[in-house]
């Protein structure tokens, strides 16, 4: 059952996977935060759901297409009417889907800027709003290497996240005034995943050697960036391993 409404605080995480999504959910539940997470198919969240509730704290998984506006401000809706209110955000989808540009096609690469940009747009404005109209917030994009500079072989990925720091860039300015924390944080480097281990072993065994990012590692960092003081906000954070060429 759901607590009363605006008891508690919410943290909004879309995009939450098996790793970095799901281990910032995590980290803030334990934190007294209750964990409301999205993916478009909601049975596989259950999972983590159920991990969190298990130890004690509240989360609910909601079945969500971030590319779809009504969809959106249903979800909004609901968290802010029925949970609490969202007091940090955090966008966490990827789309990181390489593909030559002389064989990329415009279906495919009009999705991944909707997945990796567009539905950030949507997601951060329509929390923005509640948030500005509280007065305090926090809003976290997770950003990668793509976002700094294209990679040959994935363009449409690289233009989705240039842009998504831009989005992340404009909202800090505009909204950092209003008492909105706005945050980008670039992850340059392989992540403890499944993906990782599966597709590119020699990589997955340098994670003896701290040679790739931990999940729980990086929601560290998302908490720290929440909980920093006004006068002293972080607007970009990069995160790699300590042997990343950069």
């Amino acid at each position: 059952m759901p607590s009363e409404p605006h008891n508690k605080k919410v943290v909004l995480v879309i995009g939450a996977g098996d790793s970095t999504g799901g281990a910032i959910a995590r980290r803030f539940a334990r934190e007294g935060y209750i964990a409301c997470m999205t993916r478009r198919n909601a049975e596989k969240l259950q999972p983590l759901v159920d991990a969190i509730r298990a130890e004690g704290f509240e989360a609910h998984g909601f079945g969500s297409d971030a590319r779809k506006e009504d969809e959106v401000a249903e979800l909004v809706e609901t968290i802010e009417r029925d949970i609490g209110p969202i007091e940090a955000f955090v966008f966490n989808i990827g789309a990181n889907v390489p593909c030559s540009i002389l064989d990329e096609t415009a279906r495919k690469y009009f999705k991944i800027w909707e997945m990796a940009c567009f539905s950030g747009f949507l997601t951060s404005q329509a929390v923005a709003r509640r948030m500005v109209a509280r007065g305090r917030g926090t809003l976290l994009f997770t950003g990668a290497t793509a976002g700094l500079r294209g990679a040959a072989g994935f363009a449409a990925f690289a233009g989705a996240k240039h842009a998504l720091r831009a989005l992340a860039q404009s909202m800090a300015r505009e909204l950092g005034p209003k008492n909105i924390h706005v945050a980008h944080v670039v992850v340059d480097g392989a992540i403890d995943t499944d993906f990782i281990r599966d597709s590119f072993p020699e990589r997955y065994a340098l994670k003896d050697q701290d040679g790739i990012l931990d999940p729980e590692h990086i929601a560290e960092n998302y908490w720290y960036l929440h909980n920093q003081p006004r006068d002293a906000w972080t607007f970009e954070l990069d995160l790699r391993p300590w042997i990343e060429r950069w």
